[in-house]
């Protein structure tokens, strides 16, 4: 157990604070307000005006100002219960805390209750055709207009746009500054008829990500988030909180499907929208976990090609998810994300990348079969073909090798273009 000093709470002094006794605490405030019946929406906000949907949070801003461990506590007695907890998604996991970063009081008060309750649903607006890995090269620029920014450009690789209300949109606002400190950080209004999403229909057959054309788009001023020009800084932060969130963590909802009461039904049905955008992501990640059965299934386990090639790919699966385990642990005590996080990307994108060569050298040329005969109804063609977008998202594994190569073996930085100093 870890304990933090003493805290004021509920008008008692308790002079330590344990994960068992923040359990026992949230799991009696469910006994008594859990309710099957007052819909999704209803016991958000009970949640959040209880400060226990993000309870590591300041009290003034929805939380309890718990140590940050407190969130996995409660997070682990939701899933343990089968309640609903916050919504799932960029917002809440992108959005959210880089509001509460770097967001004015006004800006935390527009957007942050409506996000943690799940009444806006959020997309982010960093990548353009021309500024990827090279995201301070973006060219999608924002006017100010009076009361309003206008904003023009193109961007792309956007998650889930076309079903988002808001969008975190990074545009150059100074061409007169050096690339990195010309930009700002604005939360963007998506439903308006500057926005054009359009689908990108992926080799996999999935269309997750979209184009979003901005045109003569308006954000208001007030939607600025931190400074104008000192959006790269902000930006980092929510870059740093996307490497390490789990998106495909599906919500545990017990009981008979046809019994369950309004507030399951609604957090039930938010999931599968929100999932059905994530279905392939695990196959992005290669599925090592299936090898030992396709070895069996083929009558191949007992290969000693094989047999070595599953033993170092699950060596190099558990290396990578001890050093994701690291990362998390040190943002679960409140230290600034490290490089640690860009070690367990790397790995996590060669994991994907042996996980291909296994499934092939198990399957062969059946594993890229649609139809058919195909191995576990075409997973393992979609894990084929869904691998190598694992090294580009969340920052390619060159950038991870630039961040290891400064921050851990102490290299020096990559030459800068002048206009850059």
């Amino acid at each position: 157990m870890q304990a933090c000093g003493a805290k004021e709470r509920k008008g008692r002094k308790v002079s330590t604070i344990t994960q068992e006794s923040i359990r026992k605490e949230f799991s009696d405030w469910v006994d008594a307000h859990w309710d099957e019946e007052m819909g999704i929406v209803a016991w958000r906000d009970q949640l959040v005006a209880s400060g226990w949907a993000v309870p590591s949070w300041p009290e003034r801003w929805f939380g309890k100002g718990l140590p940050v461990w407190a969130d996995q506590v409660v997070a682990a007695v939701i899933r343990e219960k089968g309640v609903v907890g916050p919504p799932i998604g960029g917002g809440m996991n992108l959005a959210a805390p880089t509001i509460l970063v770097h967001g004015s009081d006004e800006v935390k008060e527009k957007f942050l209750r409506p996000t943690l309750v799940g009444e806006v649903k959020w997309c982010q607006l960093f990548s353009e055709p021309g500024a990827g890995s090279d995201l301070a090269s973006l060219s999608a620029s924002a006017v100010r207009d009076g009361d309003e920014w206008v904003v023009n450009g193109q961007k792309v690789w956007n998650t889930s746009a076309q079903y988002a209300d808001l969008g975190m949109l990074v545009v150059r606002t100074n061409w007169d500054r050096p690339k990195h400190h010309g930009i700002s950080y604005f939360v963007l209004p998506m439903q308006q008829a500057g926005v054009e999403v359009r689908p990108i229909h992926q080799m996999n057959y999935h269309s997750s990500f979209n184009e979003v054309f901005l045109t003569d788009a308006r954000v208001p001023a007030e939607n600025l988030v931190g400074d104008t020009d000192d959006g790269w800084r902000i930006a980092r932060t929510t870059l740093a909180y996307e490497r390490t969130f789990n998106t495909l963590r599906r919500p545990n909802f017990r009981g008979d499907e046809n019994a369950l009461g309004r507030t399951l039904r609604e957090a039930k049905e938010e999931a599968e929208r929100h999932f059905t955008t994530y279905v392939w992501y695990p196959q992005r990640a290669g599925r090592p976990d299936l090898a030992v059965e396709r070895a069996r299934d083929f009558s191949v386990a007992s290969d000693l090609v094989v047999r070595q090639a599953i033993t170092r790919l699950y060596s190099f699966s558990k290396a990578s998810e001890w050093t994701s385990m690291r990362a998390q642990a040190a943002r679960a005590l409140g230290r600034a994300a490290g490089p640690e996080g860009s070690l367990g990307k790397l790995a996590a994108s060669e994991v994907a990348r042996m996980s291909n060569k296994v499934h092939t050298l198990i399957s062969g040329t059946q594993g890229v079969l649609k139809d058919g005969d195909s191995p576990l109804d075409a997973v393992i063609a979609e894990v084929l073909v869904s691998t190598s977008a694992q090294s580009i998202a969340g920052g390619t594994d060159e950038i991870q090798r630039n961040i290891i190569g400064e921050k851990i073996l102490g290299l020096s930085r990559e030459p800068e273009a002048k206009n850059d100093k």
